[in-house]
């Protein structure tokens, strides 16, 4: 069953081819734990960037604390939303936000505009500070920023009863929605709460 060598030169082969295999085998095993350490830090990194994107979509929101349209005509023609930081949320720069506009006759999205005067607004919106110090970007949870959007700019002036959907989207991508719902009486009002 067992062969006994005798000579010692072959003896001494065995050996070496053994410790070659041993080398070889050692080797594999060293590059496949290189290749499995590299792959699992990688995936760490992006899990944790995705962690943090999604963190930051949640929590940096804004709040809408109160939404109303001036009257002229008895026709709704600005649509003013007075917004706010969500708790927890960071700087929001509202320059960088997009408002989408669903509204009686056509639906589009709203970029901020840079011009003072609000009437030249078309399918834009504008920022204005109410409190703070700052038109454009809300960095605590006391400031207020008016939100200015011309509806006659956008589709058609609103009309009694006449319903818009405003979705704001901030730099984060997070999205606050917004349902403003003109009242069935205009006639002898300057503004109304929407």
């Amino acid at each position: 069953m067992f062969e006994f060598i005798t000579d010692e030169d072959e003896r001494g082969q065995v050996g070496i081819g053994t410790l070659i295999v041993f080398i070889a085998m050692v080797l594999v095993a060293a590059i496949a734990a290189g290749v499995l350490i590299n792959t699992a830090g990688f995936l760490q990194s992006k899990g944790s960037a995705t962690g943090e994107e999604a963190s930051a979509q949640v929590s940096n929101r804004i709040n809408i604390v109160s939404a109303y349209g001036n009257v002229n005509n008895e026709e709704v023609d600005y649509v003013n939303l007075t917004v706010r930081q969500a708790a927890g949320a960071d700087n929001i720069n509202l320059s960088k936000s997009t408002i989408q506009w669903i509204g009686p006759d056509k639906a589009t999205t709203l970029t901020h505009a840079n011009a003072a005067d609000k009437t030249t607004l078309g399918e834009e919106f504008n920022t204005t500070s109410i409190k703070g110090n700052n038109d454009n970007v809300l960095v605590q949870q006391s400031d207020r920023i008016k939100v200015i959007m011309y509806a006659g700019g956008v589709s058609s002036k609103l009309g009694a009863g006449d319903e818009v959907q405003l979705t704001v989207t901030t730099q984060y991508g997070s999205k606050t929605t917004y349902w403003a719902n003109v009242p069935e009486s205009l006639k002898d009002k300057n503004a109304v709460k929407l």
